[in-house]
């Protein structure tokens, strides 16, 4: 299998790495965006001055509408602490898709601190570093920079460990001695094999965090992440949520909201109004962060869920009738399925949010060592050149028929396999293609200009 790996890891680290590099690159600048965005965003972010006690819920909504009655109410999130503002964030038709108005407001006076246009929980800032790091700001044609990215991250990383155990393994070599040359650089080495010794110890150092990285990366794909949602479907690991229809739960009638029709601001004050609710999901043991969602048909009820994405974690949500106050269902993140679990704390960690500052510096770390082996790694390729080679000569490729010398059973699974990871990873299976083709070409004309100097 060695020569085989060896082939796809040199193939893959030539022709993917920029792409990788553009991923490290832009996941390094993201490392910093939470601290930058609360910087750039300070004011609207905190107050002037902490008051001795702040003005109803329901007001500071109303205050936020006064100023921007654009739209329709989507999410209201109070303060998570003493010195911060309150969110209502507005769905409205002069931004762009998938972005949304929020409105701060200063939750001791009411005053309006200003309006940002924001992505989710991401304020502009940050928003414009996250959409860098996905899509490089091309769209739906940039995702397939990322995607192939996080397509061949963890075959790059998993083939360059085989063959670095390999090599350390030798039999003169001591387990302690092999362990050290895996994970400790040799650095009294010159040339191409102190090189090697860098990008293999710091490749060891990584890859676990590479492997998460591609992994969780490839859950927010564009073609991959369809095929991981089909599947987390079809074995339930999906994300649970409250049922808040009108006809989901006893208790609900049609009159208890006929004022909350879509886009409707009085869903805020009717019934027992948003400090109600507030009231009574705090009754139930929510905590904050909180989020508010307020009914949008006649009859449904409000969802209120915790948002704490830092450990230790909190999503409990409940559905809260919008008359009576009552708690029609609740779902506790404690009762969540497993995978459904590690898939949020995996994506919060490759988002740097699981452990805070720590999550951050280790993203950073891992972002820096993946830009110094893909550096090393052409560095070597480069040092691979003919001895007297003049002007831009690349190194030479490893030799071909690797395959070939296979035992016919163990090539013929290792086509399925790869077909079969193609099929489900599209912008893994096209560029293997496209290697095979280019390696195919290649080989064909050596032959030919073999065959002409025999002749």
């Amino acid at each position: 299998m060695r020569p085989v790996v060896l082939r796809l890891h040199f193939y893959a680290g030539i022709l993917v790495g920029p792409f990788l590099l553009l991923a490290a690159v832009t996941g390094l600048l993201y490392t910093i965006a939470p601290q930058l965005s609360d910087y750039v965003h300070r004011h609207e972010l905190t107050v002037d001055r902490v008051g001795a006690k702040t003005v109803p819920l329901g007001e500071q909504v109303d205050a936020a509408r006064a100023a921007y009655p654009e739209g329709s109410i989507a999410q209201i999130r109070p303060p998570v602490d003493a010195e911060g503002t309150t969110r209502v964030v507005l769905a409205v038709d002069d931004v762009p898709a998938g972005y949304g108005r929020t409105v701060f407001v200063d939750p001791y006076t009411a005053e309006v601190r200003g309006e940002l246009t924001t992505y989710g929980e991401w304020l502009p800032v940050r928003a414009w570093i996250d959409e860098l790091h996905r899509n490089l700001h091309l769209g739906e044609l940039g995702r397939n920079y990322s995607e192939l990215a996080a397509s061949w991250l963890w075959v790059v990383a998993l083939g360059g460990l085989v063959l670095w155990v390999d090599r350390v393994r030798r039999p003169s070599n001591s387990t302690a001695a092999a362990a050290k040359a895996a994970l400790i650089p040799e650095l009294k080495k010159k040339g191409r094999a102190r090189a090697l010794s860098w990008h293999g110890t710091v490749g060891v150092w990584i890859i676990a965090a590479l492997l998460l990285l591609s992994v969780t990366g490839l859950t927010w794909s564009r073609y991959a992440g369809e095929t991981i949602g089909d599947v987390r479907a079809a074995l339930s690991w999906t994300t649970p949520s409250v049922a808040t229809a009108p006809d989901s739960s006893a208790g609900n009638s049609v009159h208890h909201a006929s004022e909350a029709t879509q886009g409707s601001d009085s869903v805020i004050d009717s019934g027992i109004g948003i400090d109600g609710v507030d009231v009574a999901a705090r009754a139930a043991g929510l905590r904050s962060p909180m989020e508010f969602v307020p009914p949008t048909v006649a009859g449904q009820a409000w969802k209120v869920q915790e948002a704490k994405r830092d450990w230790p974690t909190r999503y409990d949500s409940v559905a809260v009738d919008a008359v009576s106050g009552h708690v029609t269902d609740k779902v506790d993140f404690a009762d969540w399925p497993l995978m459904a679990k590690m898939t949020n704390w995996t994506i919060d960690a490759h988002m740097g949010i699981l452990f805070g500052v720590v999550n951050q510096i280790a993203l950073a770390l891992t972002a820096i060592g993946l830009i110094a082996v893909i550096l090393r790694g052409y560095r070597m390729w480069w040092m691979r050149r003919p001895a007297r080679a003049v002007g831009v000569r690349f190194g030479t490729p490893v030799p071909r028929g690797s395959l070939r010398r296979m035992p016919p059973l163990a090539a013929t699974v290792l086509v399925v396999v790869a077909v079969a990871i193609g099929w489900y990873l599209p912008l893994f299976g096209l560029p293997l293609a496209v290697f095979v083709g280019v390696d195919t070409v290649l080989g064909m004309r050596n032959r030919m200009l073999e065959s002409r100097l025999r002749a």
